[in-house]
């Protein structure tokens, strides 16, 4: 053997050279060719173990730790999505251990009690991001495991657009209270289509809450939050199994699995008015212009007046929602640098009664008005005359007329000055009749209606001589003409609803296909045909709200006065797609019974 070794011994350093050769010349040779990783993964993580089993009953309420052990390594995608029913006053922490994540709490558990800890859209591989599809733990601190269900789905209530990540409350407590005051006895998150399960709950009587939770404190903040309620009480009817689809974590992409889930409860979102009045904001944007605004709508206001000026010479207007105050002073003199505003109204005392208040507030001149009278250079012709706007939109002006409106009050007006003609295609004019619509909340809005029927490839003018227009500013209108036609592209369509069993007062609105747009709207309170001319080929939907206290907008929610947001309904063909294809040059007339859609 040694004679072996001698032998060969001489030829070993030579072959260690040769190896390096053709590895550097391998190496050369692929210079251009760079490491390839294979195909991206695409695959979630697998959850391997979990502990405490599923359905375990005794589990320690001191120092509880939940363990889910997975297949590979897994971070926490989104710590707030770790949720548990019901809550605890601080929100679960994780820590891992190798591939297994470790759940833990601050606070003890409560005894005999079941609790659901879900896992859905928190956790994540540690290369790609997959997301592990979901998994939800059952466990209780005593001798049983609770093991009723109920479902719903939580939507916006203007949109009826599913909302993700609302909270769903169930309170055994019964008082109105209960969702300012205290943690839910079961809670959940919804998914992307709203949805949501309220698994391994007890067999009793609810109140049923959704909450947008901005703090996350599991209780309902009026400042902040929104919110909606089921009317009556709920009892759940359903029990857990291991075949109910509702239990089961699909892809939200699955769209199939994902509506045939059975919803029990709809519960529709909306943000309360504040119920404190006070007066919150206030700014003098002009000379003689000012406005004041108030935390809670319908102001009542007793006497307002400004110090060193004639009652007569106050000009004031509220919004729609009388929670915003507009004033002028109707004096065309310099003002003085500070106006007091003297307001005697209803506001919100220490003990959240409504308390006649007699308060001053302050209205300092704008720094820019001083300056811009610093130098007459700086002067523009805008702000010397009565500024207007007039809007006629080709699509709208058949609804709408001519829409003028002024940026002060009128202390002298001549609507009866105004000129309205029009052009055939002929060239041939024509002196056209018109009418005069005051805006009921508005004092500076007008419209103008032609009274003769508007045709396509007619040009139709308004005109306002000069001078005939004066403003509380002292200042007399220029002269201006508007132009407009109706539109006359032949690609356009016609979208008609005739509607029956009208029996309240009902605002039909064409908004666009994310219903984010309003288009069009319409007020009806009779049985009629509704038509939206000059609709552009594409997606839309018709959004119905039963108006019934006649305010000409959609009403919000109270809570404590169990009172549910004004119903809004969307035309569907089907009973699930609330949208509706205009294809080009299209007539569409459909037929719509609103006594049978919201009976």
């Amino acid at each position: 053997m040694k004679e072996y070794v001698k032998k060969f011994l001489p030829l070993i350093p030579i072959g260690l050279i040769a190896l390096n050769i053709l590895a550097f010349t391998d190496s050369c040779a692929n210079t251009t060719t760079p490491p390839t990783g294979g195909p991206k993964d695409t695959i979630p993580p697998v959850l391997r173990k979990i502990f405490p089993a599923m359905s375990q009953t005794n589990v320690p309420r001191h120092k509880t730790k939940l363990e889910f052990t997975f297949d590979e390594y897994v971070v926490v995608k989104d710590a707030n999505s770790i949720y548990l029913s019901p809550p605890l006053e601080k929100k679960p922490l994780t820590k891992m251990k190798g591939k297994t994540l470790v759940v833990y709490f601050e606070n003890d558990l409560d005894s005999a009690r079941t609790y659901v800890l879900d896992l859905t859209n928190a956790i994540g591989d540690n290369n790609e991001g997959n997301l592990f599809p979901g998994f939800s733990l059952v466990f209780s601190t005593g001798e049983r495991i609770d093991s009723m269900v109920v479902t719903g789905t939580v939507v916006d209530c203007n949109t009826l657009n599913p909302i993700k990540g609302a909270t769903v409350m169930l309170y055994k407590d019964h008082a109105d209270s209960a969702v300012f005051l205290h943690r839910p006895d079961a809670a959940m998150k919804t998914d992307e289509w709203g949805y949501f399960c309220l698994r391994n709950i007890q067999d009793t009587l609810y109140r049923m809450y959704a909450v947008i939770d901005e703090n996350g404190n599991n209780m309902y903040d009026p400042e902040n939050d929104k919110i909606a309620f089921i009317d009556s009480l709920i009892r759940p009817r359903i029990q857990v199994s291991d075949s109910l689809k509702e239990l089961q974590k699909f892809d939200m992409k699955d769209t199939v699995n994902c509506l045939a889930r059975l919803s029990e409860h709809e519960l529709a979102v909306f943000r309360e008015k504040p119920s404190k009045q006070m007066i919150v904001n206030k700014e003098r944007i002009g000379e003689r212009t000012a406005y004041i605004t108030f935390m809670a709508p319908n102001a009542e206001i007793d006497s307002i007046w400004i110090r060193g000026v004639k009652q007569n010479r106050l000009i004031t207007q509220f919004n729609l929602q009388r929670d915003s105050l507009e004033i002028w002073v109707n004096d065309p003199r310099t003002q003085p640098d500070t106006l007091y505003l003297n307001v005697d109204y209803m506001k919100t005392d220490t003990l959240g009664k409504l308390v006649k208040t007699h308060e001053v507030v302050k209205l300092a001149k704008p720094r820019k008005s001083a300056a811009a009278k610093s130098a007459k250079k700086d002067i523009k012709k805008e702000d010397t005359l009565c500024v207007f706007t007039v809007e006629a939109k080709p699509e709208r002006i058949e609804q709408y007329g001519f829409e003028i409106e002024f940026k002060y009050p009128l202390v002298e007006e001549a609507f009866d000055s105004l000129t309205f003609r029009y052009l055939n295609p002929k060239q041939q004019e024509k002196i056209g009749r018109y009418r005069l619509v005051r805006d009921s909340l508005n004092l500076r809005k007008f419209s103008v209606f032609p009274e003769e029927k508007m045709l396509v490839g007619y040009e139709y003018f308004l005109k306002f001589p000069h001078r005939r227009f004066k403003d509380i500013n002292g200042f007399y209108n220029d002269s201006t003409e508007v132009k407009v036609t109706l539109p006359n592209d032949d690609k356009l369509s016609t979208l008609s609803f005739e509607l029956s069993g009208v029996h309240n007062r009902y605002i039909i609105d064409l908004l666009n296909e994310a219903r984010t747009q309003t288009v069009r709207s319409f007020i009806i309170d009779q049985d009629q045909t509704v038509t939206f001319p000059y609709v552009k080929a594409g997606k839309y939907s018709v959004r119905i709200t039963e108006d019934l206290n006649r305010n000409g907008m959609v009403d919000t929610g109270n809570l404590l006065e169990h009172k549910q947001p004004e119903k809004v309904m969307f035309y569907t063909t089907d009973g699930e797609n609330y949208v509706l294809e205009i294809l080009e040059m299209s007539e569409v007339v459909q037929t719509l019974d609103l006594s049978e859609m919201f009976r």
